[in-house]
């Protein structure tokens, strides 16, 4: 090819296309300026709105309070969520909030319809209008129980004084037997929370309790706080033997079923009759009972939950919501 035919062939094309270009040009509706009638919207890239998934229609949710790790909480109660589900005819959802903190906003956004909480967690619900329905019978047999602080079985630590000036690891700020329970305790005592070396919490979403067991059982920490029945939860994982119970808590009111505010009492007493149909002595609600490691689901009003207001007097948190 010669040089010319060349130039006259790269010509032609390079004025092909800016014809084409042209023709796009002109047909175009939504070019700015001086090409399109069509105002220019400008957006503000500094406001921002939380967009939230709405549950599927009709679906109840339902959430155990983060004591353990989201497995657990799962594994314990799904067979109860699927009974609850054929006994009612109504569509039940567990969903998993990360932290105690976050489970409280939850209820209070309505996220949450059906709360399975610990008594210190059920009172700050309730401030939000919440009202409990059902309390669980513990695996002990008891409705009741009660926080213990745990040391290594070689430690020094031998009584409650023996705490003091010590490294104490806790569950939650929020956790009722993992360190409220006990805080009172110790106060009751004597002992104020600045008289220890240290109070640190568990951190992650989940498995609190069984983080705070391994981290004594590890070394880690002097001593921790941790409900009564956690033991028996790491007792796969670790040798418990190597740990040793110091002291216990008095006994409080136990975890407690609430409704939100505004949910349909119509759906909240299905749901109550259900949990108080089962019976352990049939086979097929004793697994899910024993799943769930309850004894029992009974009748329960906010009365019930009295003692646990005068502790949180006491601890000076009756004034907490949803947003502490």
């Amino acid at each position: 090819m010669t040089k010319t035919r060349f130039f006259h062939t790269t010509a032609a094309r390079l004025f092909l296309c800016l014809l084409l270009i042209c023709a796009a040009l002109a047909g175009c509706d939504d070019l700015p300026g001086e090409m399109s009638d069509t105002p220019i919207k400008k957006v503000d890239l500094s406001k921002r709105a939380e967009i939230i998934i709405p549950s599927p229609a009709g679906a109840i949710t339902y959430a155990y309070l983060p004591q353990y790790s989201h497995t657990t909480s799962y594994s314990r109660h799904r067979l109860l969520i699927e009974y609850l589900s054929r006994e009612t005819g109504l569509e039940l959802r567990q969903v998993f909030p990360d932290t105690f903190d976050e489970h409280v906003k939850m209820v209070a956004r309505g996220e949450i319809d059906i709360s399975f909480s610990n008594p210190m967690v059920y009172v700050r619900l309730a401030n939000l209008g919440a009202h409990a329905f059902a309390r669980v019978v513990e695996a002990s047999g008891s409705p009741s129980f009660r926080g213990q602080i745990i040391t290594r079985a070689d430690s020094d630590i031998r009584t409650l004084q023996d705490c003091v000036g010590k490294h104490w690891f806790a569950v939650d700020p929020n956790s009722a037997g993992g360190y409220l329970f006990v805080l009172g305790h110790f106060m009751m005592h004597g002992i104020e929370p600045r008289d220890f070396a240290s109070i640190d919490f568990a951190p992650g979403p989940g498995g609190k309790q069984e983080k705070v067991a391994m981290a004594v059982y590890a070394g880690t920490y002097d001593f921790g706080s941790i409900r009564e029945g956690t033991l028996d939860v790491v007792a796969d994982k670790i040798d418990i033997s190597r740990l040793r119970i110091v002291d216990q808590t008095r006994s409080y009111p136990g975890w407690v079923y609430a409704a939100r505010r505004g949910l349909n009492p119509e759906v909240v007493q299905k749901i109550a009759d259900a949990m108080f149909a089962l019976d352990k002595a049939k086979a097929q609600d004793a697994l899910i009972l024993e799943a769930a490691e309850i004894e029992d689901i009974i009748p329960a009003e906010d009365a019930d939950y009295q003692p646990v207001r005068e502790l949180m007097a006491r601890l000076g948190m009756l004034g907490q919501n949803a947003t502490d």
